[in-house]
Order: C-alpha cells, then structure tokens, then sequence
C-alpha cells in the first residue's frame, strides 16, 4: 500500500512538472541579419529595413559588409542625426559584426559621412525581454486512479 501511495505522489509530480512545461516556453533572443542578402551596404535603405519587426534587447545584429569600405559604427541619436562619429561612439570593421541590441534606442552609422548621409545609417528601438509565450495547451479533468 505505501509503494501505491509513492507511485502515486510521484505520478502527480511528473505531471505538475510536465504542465509547467507546456505553460511556459523559454525565451531566445532573435539573431537578424542586417540588409538581409545584401547586408550593409547603401544599396539597402537601412533607415527602413528595421521596418515591420520587433526587436528586443538582447537580440544580434549581423552586420555583413566590405570592411575594405566600410564599418559600422553604434553612436548615440546625435550622431546618428548628424552622421559624425561621438566621442562615445564603438567602431566596428571586421565585415561580419555581430552587436547585441540594448534596451531602448540604438543607433548605427557608417564612419564615411557621404554614405551615411545617403542612407547607410540606421536606429532602432529595442523593447525591454520577449515574453513568454503562454501555452494553448490545457488540461481539464485530469484523474489519476488509485491503486487497489
């Protein structure tokens, strides 16, 4: 009768743990490639690529580009308004940068101020966490049958 009461108490934990599963999903942070295909470079309108999706602090960018031509540079919003590089401002040349977004505003740049000036400048808004998605799973009238 007490290896019955065991089974039982043990039946009922692995399915609270298997319904705390469902319920929550871990969250990963997104990994975006900048420009898409043709990475950065100003033949892709940087100021609108970042259009229609939602980043989170923690996601990366990919920057892919010529670093024989470029680089990318993470300034605040007055350099970014005025394409100059600020005394704050973080240089990146390797061609295949990979920079992790920060709650709130970011903004990139290209050094060369003719090609930023042309478009190759960019500023998003990173929301604070993804959230958990909640599981539509439920579970109703769940018995577990005594042993007799």
């Amino acid at each position: 009768m007490a290896m019955a009461r065991e089974g039982e108490i043990l039946a009922i934990l692995v399915l609270f743990l298997m319904l705390l599963l469902l319920h929550f999903k871990t969250t990963q942070a997104a990994t975006y490639t900048v420009g898409d295909g043709l990475g950065w470079c100003p033949d892709v309108s940087m100021e609108s690529w970042p259009e229609n999706k939602k980043f989170y602090s923690g996601d990366t960018l990919v920057f892919n580009y010529d670093a024989d031509s470029y680089d990318v540079v993470v300034v605040d919003q007055r350099g970014h308004d005025t394409c100059t590089v600020t005394a704050n401002a973080k240089v990146f040349d390797s061609g295949h940068d990979q920079i992790k977004l920060v709650f709130g505003a970011n903004y990139f740049i290209t050094s060369n101020p003719e090609d930023c000036q042309l478009g190759m400048k960019m500023a998003i808004s990173a929301a604070s966490h993804r959230s958990a998605r909640k599981s539509s799973a439920t579970v109703t009238n769940v018995r577990i049958k005594r042993g007799q």
